[in-house]
C-alpha cells in the first residue's frame, strides 16, 4: 500500500509540521507515505535546514515506529561540505537519514540551493521506488535516468499552483508510460509560504499505463491510498 498525503502547514514551524505528518502517517494506514515537497518547512526558501538527529522529528519517527511505515518527506538540508540542499528525507523506525536531493533547481531556488548530481532510489519490501521533487518531474533527463534504474514505482513531493493542475497531470501519466511504473505524486494543498498563497492539492496515483488510479481533493488533509501490484 502506497499513499500521498497533503499536510496542513505551518510556515518554517518544523516541531508542528511533523505532528501533522505523524498523524497523516497513522490515518494513511500505508506502507509508503510520500508528502510534498519542503513539506516540513513549507515552500520557505530561507527556512533553517533539519537535521536529521533534531528531537522535532521524533512524533515521525514514533508514528513509522508503530504502523511499520516508511515516509518520505520534504525538508531543506545541509551537506556535508556546506551546501543547501532541497531534499527527500525517509523516516522510520530507525531515524532519519537523507535519500534524494532534488536534481533540477527553479526559480530563486539557485539563490541558496545547489542540485543533486544523480538520480535516486529505494527499495522497500523487494519494490524499487524512484525519487524526484516538483520541477524534477517535468525534465526528459532526469526521467530516463530514473527510469534506467529499473524502478517499480516514481514517487515526488510537488508545490504547484492551481492553474497548473494539468501539467501536474500530464507528468504523471507521462512518467507512469516512461518508467512502466506506478506513480505518485503529493502536491501541496492550501498555503504554504513562499508566495503560495493557494497551491494545487489533488495528489494522485496512476497505474503503470497512465490511469488515475486515486485522488485527494485540493482541501489540505486529505490522504489518498492503494495497492501496488
Amino acid at each position: 500500500m502506497i499513499g500521498v498525503a497533503q499536510t496542513v502547514c505551518t510556515s518554517k514551524d518544523l516541531h508542528a509540521n511533523a505532528l501533522e505528518h505523524a498523524d497523516a502517517i497513522r490515518s494513511a494506514h500505508a506502507r509508503v507515505v510520500v508528502f510534498p515537497e519542503l513539506s516540513l518547512t513549507g515552500y520557505e526558501l530561507d527556512a533553517d535546514s533539519a537535521s536529521m538527529q533534531d528531537e522535532a522529528l521524533n512524533p515521525i519517527v514514533q508514528a513509522c515506529a508503530e504502523t511499520g511505515t516508511v515516509a518520505l518527506v520534504g525538508a531543506p538540508v545541509e551537506g556535508d561540505t556546506g551546501q543547501f540542499h532541497i531534499a527527500t528525507l525517509r523516516v522510520d523506525s530507525a531515524g532519519v537519514d537523507v535519500v534524494y536531493r532534488k536534481s533540477y533547481l527553479g526559480g530563486d531556488e539557485p539563490i541558496r540551493f545547489t542540485p543533486g548530481t544523480s538520480p535516486g532510489s529505494l527499495e522497500v519490501d523487494g519494490w524499487r521506488i524512484g525519487l524526484g521533487i516538483c520541477k524534477d518531474t517535468g525534465v526528459d533527463q532526469h526521467i530516463v535516468d530514473t527510469a534506467a534504474l529499473g524502478v517499480d514505482a516514481y514517487v515526488a513531493g510537488l508545490v504547484h499552483l492551481p492553474e497548473e493542475l494539468d501539467v501536474q497531470e500530464e507528468r504523471g501519466i507521462r512518467i507512469a508510460r516512461r518508467c512502466r511504473a506506478y506513480v505518485a505524486f503529493a502536491s501541496f494543498a492550501g498555503p504554504t509560504g513562499g508566495g503560495y498563497d493557494r497551491t494545487a492539492g489533488v495528489s494522485s496515483i496512476w497505474a503503470p499505463d497512465g490511469t488515475p488510479l486515486v485522488r485527494t481533493g485540493v482541501e489540505p488533509g486529505g490522504i489518498a491510498r492503494t495497492f501496488l501490484t
